[in-house]
Parts: structure tokens; C-alpha cells; sequence
């Protein structure tokens, strides 16, 4: 699988940006792995409370307020990871593309499409 070349310029791009916000509040002290995982998991969090109980129809169509809000809680996840990753010295494009082909190799076509179950149940 290839990743779009301004596709891999845009993650460096933030990953950049990210590393400039840091460093000019002088927050690198704070953004250890630790803690960059625990706000990453906090703002998951703050992405599910738009949809706990929501039915699947009206999840699919959030209103332009609360798509908004959902939004800026996804950009925050984002950036959350592609700070952690850049801590960790890890490519996040790379893993991506090493990690889909993995899933291809644990979820056959012929064994899993139409199937929602893990690898192991297949």
C-alpha cells in the first residue's frame, strides 16, 4: 500500500507544528509518553460522549453544531497521537502502512468480508 506523498508532508506538518507549540510554552517537560497517552485517551473519551447514546442512524447524521464540536474533539485526538509519536521517535506513516498489511494478512477477504469478528474467530 503507498501513502499520498501530501498526505506524509501533512502528518510532518503537524508533527512539526506540534514540536513548535511545545517548545515555544516550553511544555517538552510535561509531554512525556506517559502523559501524552493519558490526553490522548482523555480526548477519545471526550469524542464518544457525542455519541453515547445516540442510535447508529443518528450518529451517522450529527447536527452541524455537534459535527463541529466532534471535529475539533478528533483534531485534538490527532494531535495528541502525532505529538506521542514524535516523542517516541515513531513514523507514524510507516507504522500505518506496516500495520494495514498486517490486518490484511489476519483478515483474509475471502474469510472476513461481511464478518465483525476478531482475526483469531475468523
Amino acid at each position: 500500500m503507498s501513502v499520498d506523498p501530501p498526505a506524509i508532508d501533512a502528518l510532518i506538518a503537524l508533527r512539526d507544528a506540534m514540536r513548535d507549540f511545545a517548545a515555544e510554552r516550553e511544555w517538552e517537560v510535561f509531554h512525556t509518553p506517559k502523559n501524552l497517552a493519558m490526553a490522548l485517551a482523555g480526548e477519545a473519551g471526550e469524542v464518544i460522549e457525542h455519541f453515547q447514546w445516540l442510535t447508529a442512524e443518528q450518529s451517522a447524521a450529527l447536527p452541524p453544531d455537534t459535527r463541529e464540536e466532534v471535529a475539533f474533539e478528533l483534531a485534538d485526538v490527532l494531535l495528541y497521537l502525532v505529538r506521542l509519536a514524535d516523542v517516541l521517535d515513531i513514523d507514524l506513516a510507516d507504522a500505518a502502512r506496516r500495520k494495514i498489511a498486517l490486518n490484511a494478512q489476519r483478515y483474509p477477504v475471502e474469510r472476513a468480508r461481511g464478518r465483525a469478528v476478531k482475526h483469531d474467530r475468523l
